[in-house]
């Protein structure tokens, strides 16, 4: 069984459900909840990073080993300086005050995305919380920050070039090797709110077999309760992969 196959396998049965190993989350719609409140975009981030804290500790206690959230695009870049500015400091202030509450509960927190265009004070904070939580064994968050998954996979191709890699040895697990944070799992579930059925790039190498849940509520309103059903349609999904 290949390394990505025997990873895909590994999903665990926590109070009698099968649970996804790796819980990918799309976070959509927290303008648009902002929005409906008469409300500026900012406080809608806020609320959408208060829940994301919720809602990982929630998919930790119910078994989920890894939790990816899609915070920031690519092609967010294109939005307002002012909502761009806002994103990196929150961004910033999780990367410094949060650490201590993840390296508390025993969480891993990894940054997963391309450093182009970050700054050097924002990376340096991101590099800190990785390093300071690399040992954690209570389950991993990762925040896809200036991800995108074309981007990543032109990323690994880049480095393998760089390391002289032949094109003879180039494999799926060799790609997946050159990914961003190669240790992290395929994606076993993905769920996006807000109503929209597309994933946007999000971990397109890593997403290969995934099962998908679209949710139409916005993120902010996304509850405990949302979850524990998402996890029980994905514990009644018949996966074969291609089998």
């Amino acid at each position: 069984m290949s390394t990505q196959k025997a990873q895909q396998s590994e999903s665990d049965t926590s109070q009698g459900l099968n649970v996804p190993t790796h819980l990918g989350l799309i976070l959509d719609g927290n303008r648009r909840w902002a929005k409906d409140r008469g409300m500026p975009a900012f406080e809608g981030h806020r609320q959408g990073y208060l829940n994301l804290k919720t809602i990982a500790q929630a998919a930790r206690e119910r078994g989920v080993k890894y939790l990816s959230a899609f915070v920031f695009s690519t092609e967010n870049w294109q939005r307002s300086k002012e909502e761009v500015n806002y994103l990196m400091n929150l961004f910033y202030w999780v990367a410094t005050h949060e650490v201590d509450e993840l390296h508390k509960n025993n969480v891993r927190l990894r940054f997963i995305g391309s450093e182009e265009h970050l700054t050097p004070k924002l990376l340096k904070a991101m590099r800190e919380v990785e390093e300071k939580t690399k040992s954690n064994s209570g389950g991993t968050l990762a925040l896809c920050l200036n991800y995108g998954g074309k981007q990543e996979i032109a990323d690994a191709a880049a480095a393998m070039i760089r390391d002289g890699v032949k094109a003879e040895d180039v494999t799926p697990e060799k790609i997946s090797s050159y990914l961003y944070a190669p240790d992290i799992p395929p994606v076993d579930l993905v769920i996006r709110t807000s109503g929209e059925q597309r994933i946007s790039g999000f971990m397109l190498w890593r997403a290969e077999y995934s099962e998908m849940l679209f949710v139409k509520k916005h993120w902010p309103d996304f509850t405990v309760e949302d979850l524990d059903s998402a996890l029980s349609t994905f514990a009644n999904r018949d996966r074969r992969f291609g089998k």
